[in-house]
C-alpha cells in the first residue's frame, strides 16, 4: 500500500473521529441549546422583547412550576425501571393538598398537618407500589385507578368547594406571597450599608440604577455566589476522580458545563436579588433535586433502578430483589407528590378540586425531554432540571406573547414527541 492511500485513510479516519465528537457533543447538549434557543426567541418577540428576563417573570416561572421539578424527580424513578409511570400523582396532589387544608381550616397544628400530607402521599405511594411489585399489576393500569379514585376522593372531603388556607407561617414556607423570600440578613445586620454604597460607590448606584441600594437582596446574590463555588468544587474533584482512575472523560466539555451553569446560576441569582431575593420554594425544589441525585447516583439502590431498567432478568439473576425496587420507585413518587400538593396549596393559599389535572403529564414531559429513555434504563435529575427548566420557559413565554391556551398544549404536545422521537431515533443509530 503507498504511502499516499496510507495518509488519504488516516485522515478520513481522523475525520469520521472529529464528527462523531461533534455529533455526541450535539446529542450530549441538545436540550441545554434548545433551551437557550427557545429563551432567546421569547426573549425577542416582537413588543414583548426581554419580558421573560424581568425578575418577576423568573420568579413567577419557578414559583409556577415547582410542582413540576417534585413530581418530575419521582416519575424519573419510575420511568428508570422500564420506562413506567405514574398516571395519579396530579390526583395524588389534589387529594393530599385537600386534606391539609381542611385540617388547618379545622385548626389543626400546621406541622402535624404538613407531616400527615407526606404521609398521606407515601402511603398512597406504596400502596400503589404493593399492586405493581407483588400481584404485578401494569403500572399503567394500577396508576390509572389511582387517578379516577384519588380524584373522586378529593371532591369527596372538598365537597366540591375550594377551601382556603389563612396560616400565615405555612404560606411564608410554602407559598409565593411577599412574605415568602429569605429575608435580606445581610443589610438587616448592617443598617449603614445603604449610606455606604450611595455615599463611596455613586459610580456603582449610578451604574446598577437606584433599586441596588434600596432594593438589592445582597442575601440572594451570596447563596448564588457560594452555590456557584460549591459547585465548582465538586466538579473540579470529579474531574480528579476520574483522571486518577483512568476514565474517560472529556475536559473541555465538563469545563464548559461549568461554565456555562455557574454563569446561569449567578444570572438568575442577580435578576432574584433585583426581585425579592431568594424565594422558600427554591429552598424546597433544591433539597428534592440535591438529595435524589445523590440517591441516582451514589447508592445501591439508585444503581438498582437503572439496572432493572436495562435487563430486569440479569439484574434478577444477579441477586437483586427487583420488585422491591419497583415498590421503593412508587413509594418515593407518592412522598413528594404529598411535598407537591403542600406546595400547591401554598401557591394557591387553598385547594379547588380541579386541581393537580395534568400534573402528571408535565412530570412525565419534562423527564423524557430531559434525556430520559422511553424504554428505562438511562436518565438523569440533571437533565429532567433541564426538560422542566424547558417546558416551564415555553408555558412562561407562550402566555406572555398571548398564544391561545389551546395552542399551547399543541406546542407542548409537538415538543414531546420531537424529544421521544429524537431518543428512539439515537438508539436506533447506535445499534
Amino acid at each position: 500500500m503507498s504511502e499516499k492511500s496510507v495518509a488519504s485513510r488516516k485522515q478520513s479516519i481522523s475525520d469520521l473521529m472529529q464528527k462523531h465528537k461533534v455529533g455526541a457533543f450535539f446529542q450530549k447538549y441538545t436540550m441545554i441549546i434548545a433551551l437557550v434557543a427557545v429563551t432567546i426567541v421569547f426573549a425577542n418577540w416582537p413588543g414583548k422583547e426581554g419580558m421573560i428576563l424581568l425578575p418577576s417573570n423568573l420568579n413567577g416561572l419557578i414559583a409556577e412550576n415547582a410542582y413540576v421539578f417534585v413530581l418530575a424527580t419521582g416519575m424519573l424513578l419510575c420511568i428508570l425501571t422500564g420506562g413506567n409511570i405514574d398516571l395519579s400523582v396530579g390526583s395524588v396532589v389534589c387529594f393530599t393538598a385537600a386534606i391539609g387544608c381542611v385540617m388547618m381550616a379545622a385548626g389543626a397544628n400546621m406541622w402535624l398537618t404538613v407531616l400527615v400530607m407526606l404521609l398521606i402521599g407515601l402511603a398512597i405511594g406504596a400502596f400503589q407500589g404493593f399492586w405493581i411489585a407483588k400481584v404485578r399489576v401494569p403500572a399503567f393500569i394500577a396508576t390509572l385507578a389511582g387517578m379516577y379514585a384519588f380524584r373522586g376522593f378529593s371532591n369527596v372531603v372538598l365537597n366540591g368547594y375550594r377551601v382556603d388556607i389563612s396560616n400565615e407561617t405555612f404560606l411564608m414556607l410554602f407559598g409565593n406571597g411577599k412574605s415568602s423570600f429569605i429575608p435580606d440578613v445581610i443589610r438587616q445586620a448592617n443598617p449603614g450599608l445603604d449610606a455606604v454604597f450611595t455615599k463611596d460607590n455613586a459610580f456603582l448606584a449610578g451604574l446598577l440604577g437606584p433599586s441596588f441600594v434600596t432594593k438589592f437582596n445582597l442575601t440572594c446574590m451570596c447563596i448564588g455566589i457560594l452555590a456557584v463555588i460549591a459547585f465548582a468544587v465538586f466538579r473540579v474533584r470529579k474531574i480528579l476522580v476520574q483522571k486518577k482512575l483512568n476514565i474517560h472523560q472529556s475536559i473541555p466539555g465538563q469545563i464548559f458545563s461549568l461554565i456555562v451553569i455557574s454563569a446561569l446560576v449567578l444570572w438568575v441569582s442577580y435578576k432574584l436579588a433585583c426581585y425579592r431575593g431568594f424565594p422558600m420554594v427554591l429552598i424546597w425544589i433544591g433539597l428534592v433535586l440535591g438529595i435524589y441525585a445523590y440517591i441516582t447516583t451514589k447508592t445501591p439502590i439508585g444503581r438498582h433502578l437503572y439496572a432493572v431498567g436495562g435487563n430486569e432478568k440479569a439484574t434478577a439473576l444477579s441477586g437483586v430483589k427487583t420488585r422491591n425496587v419497583y415498590w421503593f420507585a412508587y413509594a418515593n413518587i407518592g412522598l413528594l407528590a404529598g411535598l407537591a400538593g403542600i406546595l400547591t396549596a401554598g401557591r394557591a393559599k387553598g385547594i379547588d378540586p380541579v386541581y393537580g389535572e395534568g400534573y402528571e403529564m408535565d412530570a412525565i414531559a419534562s423527564c423524557f425531554i430531559g434525556g430520559a429513555s422511553a424504554y428505562g434504563g438511562t436518565g438523569k435529575v440533571s437533565g429532567m432540571i433541564i426538560g422542566a427548566i424547558l417546558m416551564g420557559v415555553i408555558n412562561k413565554g407562550m402566555i406572555i406573547v398571548g398564544v391561545d391556551t389551546n395552542y399551547q398544549k399543541v406546542v407542548k404536545g409537538i415538543v414531546l414527541l420531537l424529544a421521544v422521537m429524537f431518543d428512539v431515533l439515537s438508539k436506533r443509530q447506535k445499534r
